[in-house]
């Protein structure tokens, strides 16, 4: 149990981390696109190997579809419900709902005796950072203080440090194919969130650049993945 606290405490506080970056100094538009832009790559790996790909080889194809298409359904519906609060609303929103399904997969892995997956670690924190640092200096120019930017992060990191607790409780409960489902809601709601508002959020600001840059954090986060 101490272990699950400990390493869900150490993955959710890189969302404190972004935030606290995002709001120590102004950030130019086109940095903060930059940012994301390197955010949305590693995101994208997060999806097709930590997610995705090892959805399918835990419990096959079927669990890890439903997952996706109830994650998608999820974020779309709920995103279209924080709107009008403007894009850091919505990342702050996609970080919670892939972070609560991405920590609870760390916490069934440390329950069943498993180390610590490096990659699915470092896709958190490389993924987490832009979206935090994003979503933060979004907020900042909508909400009277930081102090409420922060405390908003706060809540969404507190309670991603949660959930791997609940994945280490729940873990011999949890079959396969429930897990892969979890992995599959993880990257339906991403899918969605990094079409929706991440990569335009990005592109708007940074223009073609983008591109580029996404290429960068997906081959990043790949690399960690896959070593």
């Amino acid at each position: 149990m101490a272990a699950a606290i400990g390493w869900g405490a150490l993955a959710a506080s890189s969302l404190v981390i972004g935030a606290l970056l995002g709001l120590a100094r102004p950030w130019p538009k086109q940095l903060v696109g930059l940012v994301l832009g390197f955010g949305a790559g590693a995101l994208i790996s997060a999806v097709s190997f930590e997610l995705f790909g090892e959805g399918v080889r835990l419990g096959g194809a079927l669990p890890v579809a439903i997952g996706l298409g109830v994650g998608a359904m999820t974020y779309f519906v709920a995103s279209g419900r924080v709107a009008k609060m403007g894009g850091g609303a919505a990342l702050a929103l996609g970080a919670f709902l892939d972070g609560i399904p991405e920590q609870m997969v760390l916490g069934i892995g440390l329950a069943g005796g498993q180390s610590v997956s490096a990659g699915l670690l470092a896709a958190i924190f490389v993924s987490n950072l832009p979206e935090a640092i994003g979503g933060a200096t979004d907020m900042s120019r909508t909400m009277h203080t930081r102090k409420q930017v922060i405390m908003n992060w706060l809540w969404i990191a507190a309670f991603c440090a949660l959930a791997t607790v609940v994945g280490y409780v729940l873990a011999d409960s949890v079959s396969d194919e429930f897990q892969a489902g979890i992995n599959g809601f993880a990257a339906g709601a991403l899918i969605v969130m990094l079409v929706d508002t991440m990569i335009p959020e990005a592109t708007e600001q940074s223009g073609r650049t983008t591109g580029l840059v996404t290429t960068l954090g997906f081959a990043v986060a790949a690399g960690l993945s896959l070593a």
